[in-house]
């Protein structure tokens, strides 16, 4: 079975700036982690195999940028872990 970073089963990375991209990068670079990185503005960043990897707790790590609203099928901004529909915006 691969295990997470390897080139089997790279890390999974979405961030919003391309200085973030390149941030993680050196770090999986650093350790010898194999990563695919995702630069997608308009969405939430998630660096949760990233954290995974670095033995860190990732129950909610996706965050909602500042200024935008969450749409229905994204985490709770109050962190709950439920979805926004099911959770703040009913």
């Amino acid at each position: 079975m691969a295990k997470l970073g390897d080139s089997k089963k790279p890390a999974i990375v979405r961030v919003a700036t391309e200085e973030r991209a390149h941030e993680i990068f050196e770090l999986c670079e650093s350790t010898g982690w194999k990563v695919v990185i995702g630069i997608e503005p308009d969405k939430v960043e998630d660096i949760s195999d990233v954290q995974k990897l670095l033995g860190m707790n990732v129950e909610n790590t996706k965050t909602i940028l500042v200024g935008q609203s969450p749409g229905r099928n994204d985490p709770c901004p109050c962190g709950s872990g439920l979805k926004y529909k099911k959770c703040c915006g009913k």
